[in-house]
């Protein structure tokens, strides 16, 4: 798509009040294919006087109306489809398949599913001699980043809006594009002026803007443990309630009852999907010692599939950070067995598809989010041990467990400190709670427990 200049404020592309652009870069070939506004502290303030301006009538509408809007969005998301996924292509660089399924499908049934649950959450309960209600929380500032674009955006919008709220949206800077195509869809979708708004730009000046805006009742950001650090202390400073969706560092435990082989691949799979730009994704393989030699072979021969299979990082300076992890790796002893540092290609921003061997828990690529193609395969002597190196880190946003008995699997999963468990390769639910104990974040997003972000309750008593 081509970019617009302005911002969608207010139901309009409206111009921006700095003449300030910002580069839109494939990371597959590094050229410049657009560019959109820069936005300001100004335009927040636009966005948000726009976004206040409408939430009483929003908050007003009934939920089978908000429903309604949101049925609308999914169908309109649906015949944009492909459209979406050449976006996500260009401008993050995943191979289109992979844009086709995830990309653009995910946000499609999560979509779908706050439109069901707008026309069926239970916005009012008699408990004894009170009415609780639940109402909207008020003008939501959402901040999304640049690893799933229309995924985030959808995962906060869509609940915000299902419960009566309006959003200020400001996208990452390395993929405006979907972001603008998703505000167009909006508009198609006939959702009222004012109740969505969108603003462009940087981080550090558009984002710190809306974090820090009086008129933002609430802030939802997904993106890294720092960044959701600084928004926090933001956020408590002005008693403002925050949604933290942050980093991971994820242990995919193979029990020894478990399909060794159909594990391992799986599970070298899910950390090199989108080129390993998931927080989710199950960076460390925890082996029992008596299968760990045969894990490593295994890995190894799956990663080598994957060099040709997976688009680039997203941008020079992931690229810098996740070669400096694997040489760091290296310099504190853990063996390659695929992969490296080194750049697999001389053009675009491509990183090898990487896995450690004789990684040990207190080394730096096992504690630390590298956001890239990197797998660490750790030893464990029993399951105690595999629960000690497992929990030991200060994350805990998802993980995976694998044996020979589901029950056996789930007995193991309960001991984990983490918020989303797959058990032998359970499923993606777009229905159920996403987010994470300790720095992994503080709420939930998806489902009824992801609506429940964006209300507050009310109780009268009779």
């Amino acid at each position: 798509m081509k970019a617009h200049d302005g911002m969608y404020i207010d139901g309009a592309w409206r111009p921006a009040t700095s003449g300030e652009t910002i580069d839109v870069v494939n990371p597959a070939d590094e050229q410049v294919i657009d560019r959109v506004p820069a936005g300001t502290a100004a335009d927040i303030d636009a966005a948000v006087r726009a976004a206040r301006a409408a939430l009483p009538g929003w908050a007003a509408t009934p939920p089978a109306e908000r429903a309604a809007r949101l049925s609308e969005l999914r169908d309109v998301l649906v015949t944009r489809k492909d459209e979406i996924a050449e976006t996500v292509t260009a401008e993050l660089g995943s191979p289109l398949a992979f844009s086709q399924a995830v990309h653009a499908g995910v946000p499609i049934a999560v979509a779908g599913s706050y439109a069901e649950l707008a026309a069926t959450h239970v916005f009012e309960e008699k408990v004894g001699n009170s009415t609780v209600h639940h109402e909207p929380i008020g003008v939501v500032g959402a901040i999304t980043p640049w690893n799933y674009p229309l995924h985030q955006i959808v995962a906060k919008v869509a609940p915000a809006l299902a419960a009566g709220c309006t959003v200020v949206l400001k996208p990452a800077e390395d993929t405006p594009l979907t972001a603008q195509l998703f505000a167009e869809a909006v508009d198609e979708a006939g959702v009222p002026a004012g109740v969505f708004n969108l603003v462009t730009g940087l981080g550090p000046i558009a984002g710190q803007a809306l974090a820090e805006h009086p008129g933002v009742d609430l802030v939802s950001f997904t993106g890294s443990t720092a960044v959701g650090r600084q928004i926090g202390a933001t956020a408590g400073a002005a008693i403002k309630k925050v949604a933290l969706e942050l980093g991971g560092k994820s242990a995919n435990v193979i029990l020894p009852s478990a399909d060794l082989a159909k594990a391992v691949n799986v599970g070298v799979a899910n950390v090199m999907s989108n080129s390993g730009q998931t927080c989710s994704a199950w960076t460390r393989m925890l082996v029992h010692r008596d299968q760990y030699d045969e894990a490593v072979r295994l890995a190894a021969t799956a990663a080598v599939k994957y060099g040709d299979r997976i688009g680039p990082v997203v941008n020079a300076k992931q690229r810098a950070r996740v070669r400096s992890y694997i040489e760091q790796g290296v310099a504190e002893g853990a063996r390659l067995v695929a992969g490296g540092p080194e750049s697999p290609s001389g053009q675009g921003y491509f990183v090898s598809p990487t896995v450690f061997a004789d990684v040990t828990p207190d080394m730096t690529i096992a504690q630390e989010e590298i956001f890239g193609p990197v797998l660490s395969i750790l030893r464990y002597d029993d399951e105690d041990d595999a629960v000690r190196i497992a929990n030991g880190t200060v994350y805990g946003l998802a993980g995976a467990v694998w044996a020979g008995e589901e029950a056996e699997a789930v007995a193991f999963a309960r001991r984990l400190e983490t918020g989303q468990v797959d058990i032998n390769g359970g499923r993606f639910n777009p229905r159920a709670p996403f987010g994470g104990y300790k720095q992994s974040g503080v709420g939930r997003e998806l489902g009824a427990h992801g609506l429940s972000e964006y209300l507050q309750t009310k109780s009268l008593q009779f």
